[in-house]
């Protein structure tokens, strides 16, 4: 079942940040006769980092993205607010960016972003604004359902823009109170639905990356040369930091030797980068920390049939099967990176069970 098909009127805070797809569940919830307001995270600060010219989460632009949730809250008639997220932006985001790199892990900062600040602070200052709601919708791809007595992240229908994997790591309690208006529609839909309406953000370009400048800048780190090795630890290259480097990276080593290699492993420690063969960078199995239940109980007993997908992209993997925070999958996965999320969904749905880090 559908959280999100409940019938009477609501209010709702929905998340805009300027693109099509928080516009469109800002439109579609008026048009279904809701009270909406809309509330954006300001997370740029001038003079702190350089940033870029492409779109992203965080960059420069951001001037020119609340404008256009500005101008769409003002064509639907409802109330929008601006709330400076910056500081604890910088401190929760992207010092844990920097640390996890520094670390030799592989952070995922849209995933932290969403579970601290927009379903968590953004809601929790629009609410000490005085701004009065039942809900909090933002215009994700999933869907929100409902499994025995709790509640689960489940994928969207438009499997190629589905987002769920970024939202694992919501409580019951945040649950309970957001709501994904775009989990039953297209991405085609969406936008076909923006151009009928008129709207100006009918065709802008989805932003893919979370950072519009070089990452380089915000991880601050001097050159440290050191030695790309293979497995036996011999020598087949130089590099100017670990943390450029993350596994199952394959291009941009500047290494030669026919078949391509993978970067298996980076160890902080000895400033080194491991390389290998593809099948030197296929797992079996992996461990997590700070697990996350969703349709799973915390308290359920393994093993439970599961897929995984340790990356955004593509399809949950499977068969596989959790137990505690041990997931094997004998078929092999490429590219189990520390520090990335590994996310289970049910063997038989695109329901969440629950989501980690990978240790």
């Amino acid at each position: 079942m559908n959280e999100q098909s409940g019938g009477g009127a609501l209010r709702y805070a929905v998340g805009l940040s300027g693109g099509v797809d928080s516009s469109v569940a800002a439109l579609l919830l008026k048009e279904q006769g809701h009270v909406v307001v809309g509330v954006t995270m300001k997370l740029w600060r001038e003079g702190v980092y350089k940033g870029g010219t492409r779109d992203a989460c965080f960059g420069a632009h951001e001037v020119e993205d609340i404008a256009t949730a500005r101008a769409l809250a003002a064509r639907l008639g409802i109330d929008y607010r601006v709330f400076d997220c910056f500081d604890v932006y910088n401190r929760e985001v992207i010092a844990y960016f920097r640390d996890t790199y520094l670390s030799g892990r592989t952070p995922n900062p849209c995933v932290r972003c969403n579970a601290l600040l927009k379903f968590g602070l953004l809601p929790r200052l629009a609410q000490a604004a005085g701004l009065a709601f039942d809900r909090f919708a933002t215009g994700h791809y999933a869907r929100i359902v409902r499994v025995g007595d709790r509640l689960a992240v489940a994928r969207a229908k438009d499997a190629s823009k589905d987002q769920s994997y970024f939202l694992y790591r919501l409580t019951q309690e945040q649950l309970a109170k957001s709501a994904f208006p775009l989990g039953d529609y297209t991405k085609a839909e969406i936008r076909r639905l923006a151009a009928a309406r008129g709207l100006a953000v009918a065709d802008r370009p989805d932003s893919q990356d979370f950072y519009s400048g070089d990452k380089n800048e915000l991880i601050g780190a001097p050159d440290r040369p050191g030695d790309i090795v293979d497995l036996s630890g011999k020598v087949l290259g130089r590099h100017n930091g670990f943390w450029h480097y993350t596994v199952g990276q394959r291009k941009g080593l500047g290494i030669g030797g026919g078949t391509p290699f993978y970067v298996v492993d980076v160890n902080a420690c000895r400033n080194q980068v491991i390389v290998g063969r593809a099948d030197d960078a296929v797992r079996t199995s992996l461990e997590v920390t700070d697990m996350v239940y969703g349709a799973l109980a915390p308290d359920a007993d393994g093993p439970v049939p599961c897929r995984v997908k340790v990356r955004s992209a593509g399809e949950p993997k499977g068969p596989a099967v959790l137990c505690g925070s041990r997931c094997e999958f004998p078929n092999g996965l490429a590219g189990v990176a520390p520090g990335q999320s590994a996310v289970f969904y049910a063997a038989d749905s695109d329901v969440i069970l629950a989501g980690g880090v990978i240790r």
